[in-house]
């Protein structure tokens, strides 16, 4: 299980956008990556095609790796932990202790 999930802040800790911050997109568990809003940008060249009739250049976010973004906790980059609260299991910032979701 992922500690980050779609629509979470988070910022970036390394790599050419590091200290930006962003909601994440999309989660590809499969492939441990993130799609972070407004990081990773990079140019498409399109086609014309039905639903975009001029074609041309596109710019869009790039996934990035999930070991690259930290969970952003009222301002702060903090590291995420999970544990049980009754009987469900729910994720904690392990800076504050508090519960996230």
């Amino acid at each position: 299980m992922l500690k980050i999930k779609k629509g979470d802040t988070v910022k970036v800790i390394t790599g050419k956008d590091k200290d930006k911050e962003g909601k994440v997109l999309s989660v590809d568990a499969k492939k441990a990556k993130v799609l972070v809003e407004g990081v990773n940008m990079i140019t498409k060249h399109a086609k014309p095609t039905a639903a975009n009739q001029n074609g041309g250049i596109i710019k869009k976010e790039a996934p990035i790796d999930i070991s690259n973004v930290m969970y952003l906790h009222k301002g702060k980059a903090t590291r995420v932990g999970f544990k049980m609260e009754g009987d469900r299991k729910v994720r904690f910032a392990k800076s504050t202790g508090e519960v996230i979701d």
